[in-house]
């Protein structure tokens, strides 16, 4: 269908209306970056030694406030497993991630947490696309 301009000059004008309000629109860089960049998740088992699953719950959870790209932190105990607990994170992206283990409130946990934890299981990497909490 072929547009016909008006001898009155109405279609030019909406035209270049549109045009100056795309000009005239403040441009959000975070959020355009923000969107060419996937989300990041981890998903990872954490063991403590014997007994002292919930004094590590305690010191992962006191400290994760403040971490700048954090969308989600979730520590949880895992049902089978009483010295195991499971660690859901999902971040901006991978760069808010790894810029997050080198804040001090981040530094002070894991040194705290170092001497009461027996090992790692599963860990696994995702690409968050969506989801409550989540945009």
């Amino acid at each position: 269908m072929t547009q016909r301009y008006s001898t009155d000059g109405t279609v030019r004008r909406a035209v270049l209306a549109g045009g100056m309000a795309l000009a005239i629109a403040p441009l959000d860089a975070q959020a355009l970056t923000q969107e060419s960049r996937p989300m990041y998740g981890l998903i990872g088992q954490m063991k403590a030694i014997a007994g002292k699953r919930d004094e590590l719950v305690a010191i992962l959870t006191e400290s994760t406030g403040g971490m700048p790209g954090c969308l989600s932190y979730i520590v949880a105990n895992d049902a089978t497993d009483a010295d195991a607990l499971w660690i859901t994170e999902v971040w901006t992206d991978k760069d808010s991630h790894a810029a997050s283990l080198k804040l001090p409130a981040v530094q002070a946990a894991i040194a705290k947490a170092r001497p009461i934890i027996a090992g790692f299981g599963h860990r696994f990497e995702t690409v968050p696309v969506g989801g409550v909490g989540l945009s």
